[in-house]
C-alpha cells in the first residue's frame, strides 16, 4: 500500500505539471513565452504585475499566424483563457509602456498557466456526480493517462514526419551528388577531347 501511494505521488509530481514563471520586464520592452499546444485544448492562466505609477503593461495571446486569442490592456492582476484551434506554437506576450518623460523601472511579472486536463475542476465533478475522493482521483488519473497517450501519439506522428523528411532530403542529396559527378565526368571528357583536337590541329601530336 505504501509503495502504491509513493508511486502515485511520483506520478502526480512528475506527470502533472503546471507552468509557473516569474520574471522582471524592463521598461518599454516585450517578453513572450511560447509553448506547443495540441488542438482543441483549453488554456487558462493567472497573471500578476507589480504596480509602478505611470507605467503600463499589456498582454496578448496569439498563434504563429498572428491571430489574437486573448488580449487586455493596463493589467495588474487577473485571469485569461482561450481554446487552441489547431496544433501550433502559441505565445503569451507582456508589453511594457512607459511615457517618454518618465524614467521607468523593471516590473515583476508572474504567470501561472494550465492546459488540457489541468484546467478541469475535479472537485466540482465529484460533487456533481457524487463520487468518492478515491473515485475522483481515479477519474483524474484516467483523464491524465488519456492525455499522455495523445501526447505520445502526436510525438510519434511528428517523428514519422521528420523521418520522412530526412529520407526525402537524403534521396535528393544522393541524386544531386550523382548528377554533379556525371557533370564533372562529362566536363573532363569534353576537355580531353577538345585538347586532343587542338593539339592535332597545331600538329603537336599525331
Amino acid at each position: 500500500m505504501a509503495k502504491a501511494t509513493f508511486l502515485y505521488f511520483l506520478f502526480m509530481v512528475y506527470v502533472w505539471p503546471i507552468s509557473c514563471v516569474m520574471f522582471h520586464l524592463p521598461p518599454n520592452t516585450q517578453k513572450c513565452l511560447k509553448e506547443d499546444i495540441q488542438a482543441n485544448q483549453l488554456v487558462m492562466g493567472e497573471y500578476e504585475v507589480s504596480d509602478v505609477p505611470g507605467q503600463i503593461i499589456d498582454y496578448v495571446a496569439r498563434d504563429t499566424k498572428g491571430h489574437i486569442l486573448s488580449q487586455k490592456e493596463h493589467i495588474t492582476k487577473g485571469k485569461f483563457s482561450f481554446m487552441s484551434e489547431v496544433y501550433d506554437a502559441y505565445e503569451i506576450c507582456f508589453i511594457s509602456k512607459v511615457p517618454p518623460h518618465q524614467r521607468g523601472i523593471p516590473q515583476e511579472v508572474s504567470l501561472v498557466t494550465k492546459k488540457g486536463v489541468e484546467t478541469k475542476s475535479y472537485e466540482g465533478i465529484g460533487e456533481a456526480s457524487k463520487l468518492k475522493p478515491l473515485e475522483v482521483d481515479l477519474k483524474r488519473l484516467e483523464d491524465l493517462s488519456d492525455s499522455i497517450v495523445r501526447d505520445f501519439i502526436l510525438m510519434r506522428k511528428r517523428e514519422e514526419e521528420m523521418r520522412d523528411t530526412n529520407e526525402k532530403t537524403n534521396s535528393r542529396v544522393l541524386f544531386f551528388s550523382i548528377f554533379s559527378m556525371c557533370c564533372l565526368l562529362g566536363l573532363a571528357t569534353w576537355q580531353v577531347l577538345y585538347l586532343r583536337r587542338y593539339f592535332k590541329a597545331k600538329k603537336l601530336i599525331e
